[in-house]
């Protein structure tokens, strides 16, 4: 599922198309335009725009098109992927069909040399929008910093994996991303988000950047050492106890008893 790491793949392969003019605007799909966007309107919008620049926030990713050209929004969902000429910048996604089908093509840019951008997303929970409201989202999980961190924890009494998934506070991290830097940070999930102490919001501030930059390194938030534990009759790779199923702030969560606390 694109999380911060997939989404950060997606904006360097979509670097390939900064400097392009939109030929064509592909719109099949009226239930993926979001926040009132038709596929006329997209195209009186983009059409004859050059892209000027690509970049992240969180789980968006933005196309610029300079000037007083609107910026492009774009959502991933549980299952989206970016592919630019013909190139998928993940190649599979954890929990989403990646077969090739392009009935599966939600939104796609179609530039005048030749290539395209394509939205493919087989369940459909994604979507794109023009001028997305930036400032509903929090700090970007991959460089935000121990003090930024701790506003955004606060002195809530909510579960910390909630709190660090709230996308308003903080821009980025998933299911997956969560469970993997609370196991590595040792810090239980459940645990009121306020209830850190200094050195714990430190070690957390520390492999929450951590965890985000190994796994764009490897290639998304499924690449985890927790990751093919998270499952019934799995392990802690760190230290062997079984590890805990259980639901917390909505999603399906993994934890080691032992050392996450």
């Amino acid at each position: 599922m694109p999380e911060l790491p997939e989404v950060e793949v997606y904006r360097r392969l979509a670097a390939r198309v900064v400097g392009r003019q939109v030929s064509e605007v592909v719109a099949p799909d009226a239930w993926y335009l979001k926040r009132g966007l038709t596929a006329a309107a997209a195209r009186a919008a983009l059409e004859g725009r050059s892209i000027t620049g690509v970049r992240r926030t969180g789980k968006v990713l933005l196309l610029e098109t300079g000037g007083d050209g609107p910026v492009l929004g774009l959502r991933f969902g549980m299952s989206g992927r970016l592919v630019v000429d013909g190139t998928a910048a993940v190649d599979d996604l954890a929990y989403a069909s990646n077969r090739e089908l392009e009935a599966w093509d939600r939104f796609a840019l179609r530039f005048a040399d030749g290539g395209d951008l394509r939205m493919r997303d087989p369940r459909r929970l994604g979507g794109v929008e023009l001028e997305p409201d930036e400032a509903r989202l929090g700090p970007d999980a991959l460089t935000v910093t121990p003090s930024v961190l701790a506003r955004a924890l606060g002195t809530s009494a909510a579960p910390l994996k909630a709190r660090l998934m709230d996308q308003a506070r903080l821009a980025g991290v998933g299911n997956l991303a969560a469970d993997e830097a609370l196991w590595r940070a040792g810090l239980d999930p459940a645990r009121p988000a306020g209830s850190l102490s200094p050195a714990e919001l430190r070690r957390l501030h520390r492999h929450v950047r951590a965890t985000m930059a190994d796994l764009v390194a490897r290639g998304g938030s499924h690449t985890g050492d927790l990751m093919v534990e998270r499952r019934p009759g799995g392990v802690c790779p760190r230290d062997g106890t079984p590890l805990v199923g259980r639901t917390v702030g909505g999603r399906t969560t993994w934890s080691c008893p032992r050392h996450q606390v």
